[in-house]
């Protein structure tokens, strides 16, 4: 494999891994901060019970995100230097901000939450987690600006002299952090991560339901609880974590799907070869259908594949808003590919990877039901004060837990290669103007194959074992539950003692 090769698979496999703990710090930080807000209005212990529960797995998961999200940034310099020669001007301004005002306002106030507890009032205490939520959200929209100018750049101009992409003046700054496409980008994974959240406090909670239910009690504590005892928590603490979680995902659900529909309008607008490729749709016309699937050779000369199920109609809607007659129109594939040879020059294959395209936009929408039937079943079993103890409901709660962090990974990914063989996409109001760049042209003239793939190694090898870390510690203080028990009183001669993480 060349150093181009290697690089991609670099990025994908180390972008993807830090995506996947993204969204759970940006839905699970407001969440945690609204639990504490019903426990400073209400004084009720169990929400500070719920708060620190849910705090402990945030903490966990943003030091986990910190520690793997660093190493993007060197891979922009490094593997990408050709890259960033072309639009570190652009690029560097959007990250630069999100690292000073977003990073350092979420990593300070979190800080201050963390030990802060028991030294700070309960007002200055409280606002320090919202700062935490507004901070991770700040972030994620200056992050997502920096990659939707990839997808659509506004606000530059190719000089000539440099063979550079320069950022034009205020103005420009002004239309990139103003991108339509970062706009709808960042509702729209905004709403995934409340989605990705939600799930997680929903299933967490309804699991413990069950349990507590049936008496099983914390593993952690070793006591089982029975009959009033098991009610009451079951009834008074699991129960109410359990209610924000699933109205979480209803309230998120809709927007994912709103926001989605937004964005995938935008698309076609902006990026018509990743929509069509979504579809597998070869050649363009009206009344496009939906392909629910497609067997056969799904490589890029897509005339091979065979769609065995269709709903007439729908990717038109999805993408004009009519089902059908001459605003139903759509390109295709073929379409596209020749209109890009027509303006960016022939001998290249505009299309990207269509087997990827196709069947990660599919599990991006197909693994977001599981969420769907966790709030159905969630708000039917514990409507009225209820609470269950189905096993069957708690095993939904359990398969329920990684699907949208799954459903969103796939999002992401379906993002970025369905852009290719770009790595930034021409504006298609500007076709003429050169702010764009492919794959091939963005990696190290310098960096060796056999550099690259060491390195791959190593980072792979390295990040699998911070996964084993971050699900064993989840899956650890999960199983502790509220009331886990006291710790012993170390004792000062003895220096083999285990370590335990308490918020």
């Amino acid at each position: 494999m060349e150093a181009l090769e290697l690089a991609r698979w670099q990025f994908g496999i180390t972008t993807v891994y830090h995506f996947i703990l993204v969204p759970l710090t940006i839905g699970l930080a407001p969440l945690v901060a609204l639990m504490q807000t019903f426990w400073w209005c209400t004084g009720k212990d169990h929400w500070l019970k719920l708060t620190n529960f849910f705090g402990k797995i945030l903490l966990i998961n943003f030091a986990l995100g910190v520690a793997t999200g660093i190493v993007q940034e060197f891979q922009f310099g490094m593997n990408w230097s050709e890259y960033s020669r072309f639009v570190g001007d652009i690029f560097g301004a959007p990250l630069a901000i999100e690292a000073l005002a977003a990073f350092f306002l979420e990593s300070t106030f979190l800080g201050l939450w963390l030990f802060g507890k028991e030294r700070l009032s309960k007002g200055l205490h409280l606002a320090c987690i919202w700062m935490v939520a507004i901070g991770v959200n700040l972030s994620a929209y200056w992050i997502i600006a920096a990659n939707s100018w990839m997808q659509h750049p506004v606000g530059a101009v190719y000089n000539a002299e440099t063979g550079r992409a320069e950022l034009d003046g205020i103005g420009g700054f002004l239309e990139v952090i103003t991108n339509n496409t970062a706009i709808a980008a960042f509702g729209h994974a905004v709403a995934a991560a409340f989605l990705v959240a939600g799930t997680l406090v929903a299933g967490v909670c309804g699991w413990w339901i069950v349990r507590t239910v049936r008496g099983a009690g914390s593993p952690a504590s070793g006591l089982a609880h029975e009959g009033d005892q098991a009610e009451a928590e079951a009834r008074h603490v699991w129960r109410p974590g359990a209610m924000v979680g699933l109205i979480t995902v209803v309230i998120s659900g809709v927007a994912v799907i709103l926001t989605g529909h937004h964005q995938g309008q935008l698309m076609y607008e902006q990026q018509p070869m990743k929509m069509a490729s979504a579809e597998a749709v070869c050649d363009g016309g009206e009344s496009v259908p939906l392909s629910i699937l497609a067997i056969g050779d799904l490589s890029n000369d897509c005339e091979n594949a065979i769609h065995l199920f269709e709903l007439p109609g729908v990717t038109s809607f999805m993408g004009t808003n009519s089902f059908a007659g001459e605003e139903s129109y759509l390109p295709g594939v073929n379409d596209v590919q020749a209109e890009y040879e027509e303006l960016y020059g022939e001998g290249v294959d505009y299309r990207p990877n269509l087997v990827v395209t196709y069947w990660s936009f599919r599990l991006m929408i197909g693994l977001g039901v599981f969420s769907a039937a966790l709030a159905v079943w969630g708000l039917w079993a514990l409507r009225g004060g209820r609470v269950t103890g189905s096993r069957w409901f708690s095993r939904l709660c359990l398969v329920s837990l990684p699907m949208p962090f799954l459903a969103s990974s796939f999002g992401w990914i379906f993002t970025e290669m369905g852009r290719q063989p770009w790595v930034v996409h021409p504006n298609p109001d500007n076709p003429v103007d050169q702010v764009w760049l492919r794959t091939a042209d963005g990696v190290s003239t310098v960096v060796t194959s056999t550099t690259v793939l060491t390195s791959l190694v190593t980072f792979t090898l390295l990040y699998a074992a911070l996964g084993v870390v971050w699900f064993w510690l989840v899956r650890r203080y999960v199983r502790e539950g509220i009331d886990p028990a006291p710790a012993p009183e170390p004792d000062p001669a003895d220096d083999d003692q285990p370590l335990s993480f308490a918020y």
